[in-house]
This record gives C-alpha cells, structure tokens and sequence, in this order.
C-alpha cells in the first residue's frame, strides 16, 4: 500500500508512508501493524486520522487516494443535504382539485400529488381519504391523477448493480412512495410467510400492505429449511419458495412505486365510500389546484436519524432527488455546499446519494475534512447523535463491544462486496477528540475487513499519549460469495443492521 501524505506542523515521516504524532510514535507503529495484516494483500487501503477541533493530521497512508466509499458517503450526503435543505425541510402529500363541488360530488380529476416523503404509510394515505370523506365527497367525476412529477422517472443511481433490484436496500426512488414499516424503507412491501397446519403443507403468504400492484408466486411448504423471497427482474412477482415452521417476514422492493401508492390509496377510497368514475392516469397537477386534504413528514432533523443509524439508502436518495428532481440534478445543488464542508467538486466523482453507485469516488481526507467542519455548524449535535455507536446501537450494535471503543466511537459503516469502510469520531483516553477514515477496497471476500476498521477504531480509542497494545480482535471467516451491501438473500428474518449482513455478522 502506497501512501501520499499530508504533513502538518509536528510531524514526520516514515519509511512505511505513515505519518507520525511527534510524542506518539507508538501510535505509527500500531496502525502500521494492523495495515499489514496479510490478509489485506493486493488490497487498496486508505485512512486518515485528525485532530477534530483543529484538522491536524494525526496519522494518514495513501488518505488522498479517492476510491469506493460505500455507505460513508451519507456523511457527505446528509452534511450537504442539512446545509441545503435546513434541517426543518418536509415532504408533503397532497389531494388537490381544480373542480368545482356539486353536491357530495368533486365535479373534475381528484390529484394525488407526492414530493417524495419516504415515511409515507398505508395508515397515513388512509388519512387522506378520510379528510376528503369528512369534507362530504362521495363522487369523483374526474380521474384519480398521479402526479410523481415532483422527482424524475430514473429508479436508480447510476452505477448500481442490476441483481440488487429484489432486495430492500435498492428499491426505486418515487415522489409518490410508501413504507411499510417504522425503519422507513421505502419502495417495499413486506411479505409474511406462516407455517401451514401440518409438514409438507403449503405455507402461507400475504403482502403488506395489501395492494395489487404485487403477484405472488409461491411453493413455499411448512418445514424447517428456511425460506426465500425473490421479486423477479423487471417485475412485481415475487417468488417465495423454501419451507418454514414458524411465521417470517422479509422485505421485497416492488417495480414502480407510484402503482403500490395508486393501489393503496383507491382502497381506501373505495373503503370510505368515495368512487372515482373516471379511472386512473398519471400527470402534473394544474397550476392553482386547491388543496383539499395534505400531510406532511417529520423534519429532515428526524429523519437523519434512521438514515445514518441504519443505513437507509432510499432515504438518503430521497435527499437528492428533493434537492434537484433527479440523481445530477441532485448531486449538482448538494455541491454548492460542498465547499463549506472542505470538499472540491473538481477532485470527486458522486453519482448518488447512499454509495451504492461504484462511480463514487471520494478519499479519506475528504470525508474527515466533512467531519471537522460539521462541528462548526448548527445542525452539528443532531447529526452527530444520528451516527451509529459503537457496541450499543445502528450498525456499529455489535462491533467493539467490551473495548475501548465502545459507547465511545461515532462513526458510519458501509460495505460493498469486496469495499468496506468506517468513517467517524473517537475520544482517546487522554481526552483527545480524533476523527478517522479507514476506506478498503479490492479486499478479497474470504477477508473481514471490518476486522480492520474496529482495530483501528480501538486503538484510537485506547490511545493515551504512550504506547498501548494493539487489540486482538478475531477476525470472522467472510462468505465466499459475498453480495452487495445489505444484502439478505434467503432471510428467516427481516435484518435492518444489513450492512453487516453480507459477511453474516457484525
């Protein structure tokens, strides 16, 4: 591994590429040791650590090199998006009309217009019709018009894998969209298997919320084999085969968002008695159209949390879309805030908002330049609380549990097969407060290369001026076939700490 190496007052260099904390020269010597773990060979790695309140580089090797980032890239994301947007940006959803009332009747098209809320819930959509019952409309005579104008029609980032398609962490991007379930994972719907009454019969299996947008195809028995949920390429059948003794539930992405939304929602106002006489059909809501019925989300504030606390890619994408309408677009207004956060634009490559795109590219010292400037701003304690800790909560809850570390680092993970990196703040027992990025790439399957990062994350964590031994943390045998990140292919149970997911644990 090559280093380019950024000195600052204070330090030296040495023959590995490292840079050292004059004083602290055990602290070198410890990260160099577990960068040369074998197991890394032919990989690329990348840290840089710094002073957080100063930028002072601690220790860096090759922390200039822009390389795949993974999930780390939310710290930039979410950084830029609170700068852009305010952290008291919400998503509405609205019914607008431009008809006029005859009577019980809406005399023209009822618009359901969306602005991409990626909390939307089949119970809020319910709530929508009900205020449009509870105004005394009972007929519409018009159409019931969908209008996802709000965002453009590209599903995906540019970049992203093609097999990920079925799975939760890469659903299609929609303004009119919905989640069925409280971590927020738009674009899906979760699919619930139970057992049947006796072995060998055929299993159960429903879809929620009910819609029917979603064809199941299942052979699903009742056993002790384990089950599977697959949605088919470029469809909504979702395949459910295996067998299971007890009720499971998995998430499944579905083709087109705005259908799941059209369903849902003509349920519910079919069930409050409201018919639509003039079909369905898509389009922009007129200029001047009155609001008839709108919700609104929580705060961007609020929903930082689940984003960077689970590592939600759909809401993190949303953040694009709502600052342009489409992944450039997007990415374009997001870098006019890059600059306050020590970024160039002229020195990136982003093409969406999660990391899920193996375009990015971006170095470590750019995503600790993101970490030490966020402290200046006014949104710094509400993001900062927003990022996983270690051994307690998000996708750090069960890494460097009984260290140094844990409860002590704040930092984002992210994995790609064969990309693995950890980005975020650490104390040091002499109360030294530090921020660090250690980005892997090419690293082979077989490898844990979170083993790495909480290595390193630990010793940072253990360091008090004066040498201290570097921890053992065994590593843990990774798949051979290790999937994209957050991948789950035959779950028994829905995992939302998926990042952790590709190399079966945390």
């Amino acid at each position: 591994m090559g280093a380019v190496v950024a000195v600052a007052a204070g330090l030296t260099l040495t023959s590995s590429g490292g840079a050292v904390a004059v004083g602290n020269e055990a602290l070198t010597r410890d990260l160099d040791a577990i960068l040369a773990d074998p197991g890394l060979k032919g990989a690329d790695v990348g840290i840089t650590v710094r002073d957080a309140n100063t930028g002072e580089v601690v220790y860096t090797r090759s922390g200039s090199k822009r390389s795949q980032v993974a999930s780390n890239l939310k710290v930039l994301t979410t950084a830029a998006a609170l700068d852009l947007l305010g952290p008291d940006y919400k998503w509405k959803t609205e019914l607008q009309s431009s008809g006029v009332r005859l009577g019980s009747t809406l005399s023209g098209d009822l618009v359901l217009r969306g602005t991409g809320d990626p909390t939307m819930s089949a119970l809020r959509y319910k709530g929508l019709a009900d205020t449009l019952k509870n105004l005394g409309v009972t007929k519409v005579s018009g159409a019931l018009v969908l209008d996802d104008t709000a965002f453009d029609s590209q599903p995906y980032g540019s970049g992203w894998a093609w097999d990920d398609e079925p799975y939760s962490y890469s659903a299609e991007t929609s303004a009119l969209t919905l989640s069925p379930d409280a971590k927020f994972s738009a674009g899906t719907v979760v699919v619930r298997v139970k057992p049947g009454a006796a072995a060998g019969a055929p299993a159960q299996v429903s879809v929620e919320p009910a819609n029917d947008q979603v064809q199941i195809q299942s052979t699903a028995t009742t056993g002790n084999g384990g089950v599977s949920v697959e949605r088919e390429h470029g469809t909504n059948v979702i395949r459910v085969s295996g067998s299971t003794s007890v009720e499971t539930t998995a998430l499944s992405t579905v083709k087109d968002p705005t259908g799941l939304v059209s369903s849902v929602f003509r349920k519910a106002l079919e069930q409050n008695g409201i018919q639509v006489l003039g079909g369905v059909k898509r389009g922009k809501a007129p200029q001047g159209a009155a609001v008839l019925a709108s919700d609104q989300s929580i705060p961007l504030s609020q929903l930082i949390n689940p984003l960077l606390k689970n590592s939600n890619n759909m809401l993190a994408e949303v953040l694009v879309k709502s600052a342009g309408g489409s992944f450039t677009n997007g990415v374009n207004q997001l870098s006019t805030k890059w600059a306050g956060l020590g970024i160039d634009p002229n020195w990136v490559e982003i093409f969406d908002g999660s990391g899920m795109s193996r375009l990015d590219q971006i170095s470590p010292d750019d995503l600790t330049s993101i970490l030490v400037k966020a402290k200046a701003k006014p949104w710094f304690g509400t993001w900062s609380a927003s990022l996983p800790v270690a051994g307690r909560d998000g996708t750090l809850a069960n890494r460097m549990k009984g260290t140094a570390a844990e409860g002590n680092v704040q930092a984002k993970t992210g994995s790609l097969s064969g990309v693995s990196g950890l980005t975020g703040y650490v104390t040091t027992q002499a109360g030294r407060q530090l921020v660090f990025s250690i980005v892997q790439n090419n690293v082979v399957l077989w490898f844990s290369p979170k083993t790495i990062e909480d290595k390193v994350a630990v010793r940072l964590a253990s360091d008090g001026g004066a040498q201290v031994a570097t921890p053992k943390i065994e590593s843990v045998p990774q798949q051979r076939q290790a999937p994209a990140e957050e991948r789950t292919k035959v779950p028994v149970k829905e995992r939302f700490d998926v990042e952790c997911s590709w190399i079966g644990t945390c």
